[in-house]
C-alpha cells in the first residue's frame, strides 16, 4: 500500500484501530475489541497512520479519551480488506476494514491520541 496516499492494499500496512479508553478496558476484559457498529456493518474500521486523522475528527471531534491500538496483521485472525472510506476522503483513498473482531492478542500498543493545538487530531505522518 501506498502509505502515503492510504491508496491500494499492503499486508505489510501499519495498522490501527481507535476507539475510548472505556472500550479498550471493556476489550481486555472479555480477549476481543467488537465495536458497537460491529453487528450491522459487519467489519470493524481501521486506519493507517497517515489517514486516522480523517475519521477521528469526524467520529471522536472534542473528546480527550481516545486511545490508538497499533495491531499486528498476522494476529488479527480474519480478512483485511481496503475500501473506500466516505465521499469527503481523499480520492482513491481505502481504508482497512478487518472482517472479525479485534483479538487483544493482536495490540502491540496503546497510544493515547491527543488533540492538536487547534482541538484535531493530527495525521500520524
Amino acid at each position: 500500500m501506498n502509505q502515503e496516499t492510504g491508496t491500494g492494499a499492503d499486508a505489510s500496512a501499519e495498522l490501527l484501530h481507535m476507539c475510548t479508553r472505556v472500550e479498550w478496558e471493556r476489550a481486555q476484559e472479555v480477549g476481543q475489541r467488537v465495536p458497537d457498529g460491529f453487528a450491522a456493518e459487519g467489519f470493524v474500521h481501521m486506519s493507517t497512520p497517515i489517514q486516522v486523522h480523517l475519521p477521528a475528527n469526524r467520529i471522536f471531534a472534542g473528546r480527550d479519551d481516545i486511545v490508538l491500538l497499533s495491531l499486528d496483521p498476522a494476529l488479527l485472525g480474519a480478512e483485511v480488506k481496503w475500501e473506500p472510506g466516505v465521499p469527503s476522503d481523499p480520492d482513491s483513498m481505502r481504508f482497512p476494514h478487518l472482517f472479525g473482531p479485534i483479538p487483544v492478542a493482536a495490540v502491540t500498543a496503546v497510544t493515547a491520541y491527543i488533540r492538536d493545538e487547534n482541538g484535531a487530531f493530527p495525521s500520524l505522518r
